[in-house]
């Protein structure tokens, strides 16, 4: 074997062992997701799982469960904004350099990733939502701006599907947002807004858990509610702009956010009963989920969006999308 095929073979498995890690850390933590990507095929399941487990870490990273905290966050953000210009910096993150490829590869946009570090980043200070603009607008930063880097992936590259799959991503951040109520109150975080169920602090969330006859506990509860209902508009926008997507990828999608949805459905199946503690669902009911969205997805139809969904976030889509 030359030097050349040598070097070429040792990248060659490299690259392979960097997706195999990628597929793994997409099993573990986000089983939706994995679920759904067997239905993509190996190249784009793999370019997924690396820009799903880039932006774990990066999660992991502002939760504190890895090294660095705010201070590597805001380097990464800031090589990323020289990036944004063309340029390369002089020092690169190990994270960032290995998502590079990827980026490369699939021509990822770099202002959204911009505006994920910005959600991430707000959650380094302590989070009292007030309104629902406000709820939407982080629902874009840490979940929407995922699908701006999705689309790509996907194969997608019709700026009029962007919207679409921005409010896909946000409908499933707002799903995790009801299912992880008394989760993040224990982060010192309350995502509810403070116009649906008052000024409830974190730890008010935490005391009243126990206690469904309380005022505190039922004013949550009918959050929890209105939070679904909202999730589900912008669940029916992100479904609706399905018919962008190449054959295979417009159904892997429409199995992720139908297997994502049914959390909201095992949430309101048990009474909205926010103090028992984070849904799951199991490996029968993403099947059955699954079933459901092969019978329901877009096969192609192409709709105008609802720019109603994106008032609050007017101005970050504007910057996305120059």
């Amino acid at each position: 074997m030359t030097g050349l095929s040598a070097e070429a073979s040792a990248g060659g498995r490299e690259a392979a062992d960097s997706a195999a890690e990628a597929l793994d850390t997409l099993a573990k933590n986000g089983k939706s997701f994995y679920w759904a990507s067997r239905l993509l095929g190996r190249r784009m399941a793999a370019d997924a799982a690396e820009l799903y487990s880039f932006c774990r870490l990066l999660d992991d990273i502002a939760d504190g469960d890895a090294d660095g905290g705010k201070d590597r966050l805001s380097a990464i953000r800031n090589q990323l904004l020289i990036l944004n210009d063309r340029a390369m910096p002089e020092e690169v993150d190990p994270a960032l350099a290995r998502y590079l490829s990827v980026m490369r590869r699939c021509a990822i946009p770099v202002m959204p990733m911009i505006h994920l570090l910005d959600g991430l980043l707000l959650d380094q200070s302590p989070m009292l939502v007030e309104d629902e603009a406000e709820l939407v607008k982080y629902a874009y930063h840490v979940a929407g701006a995922v699908g701006l880097l999705m689309c790509p992936v996907l194969g997608c590259r019709d700026r009029a599907a962007f919207c679409f799959a921005v409010d896909m991503g946000i409908a499933m951040q707002l799903t995790n947002i009801a299912r992880d109520i008394l989760e993040d109150a224990h982060l010192g975080r309350r995502y509810l807004p403070q116009s649906w169920c008052g000024p409830l602090t974190p730890q008010e969330i935490i005391s009243c858990s126990a206690d469904p006859d309380t005022a505190s506990y039922q004013a949550v509860q009918a959050a929890a509610d209105r939070l679904l209902m909202l999730a589900d508009r912008y669940y029916e926008s992100g479904r609706a702009g399905l018919g962008y997507l190449p054959f295979r990828a417009r159904i892997g999608i429409a199995v992720a956010g139908q297997v994502y949805r049914r959390i909201g459905v095992r949430l309101r199946a048990r009474g909205l009963s926010w103090g028992d503690g984070r849904v799951v669902t199991s490996a029968a009911e993403k099947l059955s989920a699954s079933v459901t969205a092969l019978t329901q997805v877009n096969t192609g139809k192409r709709f105008v969006h609802n720019q109603n969904l994106h008032q609050p976030i007017a101005d970050l889509m504007a910057e996305a999308m120059r």
